[in-house]
């Protein structure tokens, strides 16, 4: 197994690590996590702080694997199914797990999760009849506005929540608002392929 998928299975690993670290019961095993007050005004709880330590990482490592595939020359399909899969754990299960936490709005993940499936639908279709659908420009800028939203939300929108700007909760709006402009975007590039012959 080469170096960027060695990276890739890490980020799985973190990724899984992460849910697991959000979703655990602590409070019916009766374990009380700490909370800090920051700045003297803005609580954060350790749970986050650590969730948002691995959350960046994990993100990170999204940005190294690629770049030393491409320019090694070390891009396999194995790693090209295993980076999706990555992907999708870490940013689709956050997504989730934040929003049942009561920390970002519902129709966030749905509309982004939703727009996913769409995408890679359309891929599949593409790819089967013999084309390719590269990351387009808006795609690029959601997963940027995104990934920044949800590092902002676990620690507390900090240092925006001293001025009362919801930095956080914005990005991930217009994330979303991207997700359905790059979805339409992804089928009008790709809408020959569903066309029948």
């Amino acid at each position: 197994m080469n170096l960027p998928n060695r990276i890739t299975i890490s980020r799985i690993i973190l990724s899984i690590a992460l849910l697991v670290l959000l979703v655990f019961p602590f409070d019916l095993c009766e374990i009380e996590i700490p909370s800090y007050l920051v700045f003297g005004k803005i609580n954060i709880s350790l749970l986050y702080i650590i969730g948002g330590v691995i959350f960046l990482i994990a993100s990170i490592t999204d940005f190294i694997d690629g770049n030393i595939a491409r320019k090694k020359g070390l891009v396999t399909d194995f790693g090209k199914v295993m980076d999706a899969i990555a992907d999708k754990v870490l940013v689709n299960g956050t997504l989730v797990v934040l929003a049942c936490n009561g920390l970002i709005d519902t129709i966030i993940p749905v509309i982004i999760i939703t727009r996913d499936i769409f995408v890679d639908s359309i891929k599949m279709v593409a790819g089967s009849k013999g084309g390719a659908v590269g990351a387009s420009i808006l795609g690029k800028l959601k997963t940027i506005c995104m990934m920044t939203g949800l590092t902002l939300t676990f620690f507390s929108n900090i240092p925006f929540e001293l001025i009362g700007i919801d930095v956080a909760t914005g990005l991930l709006y217009i994330a979303a608002v991207l997700s359905i402009v790059s979805g339409i975007q992804y089928y009008i590039v790709n809408k020959e392929h569903f066309k029948e012959r």
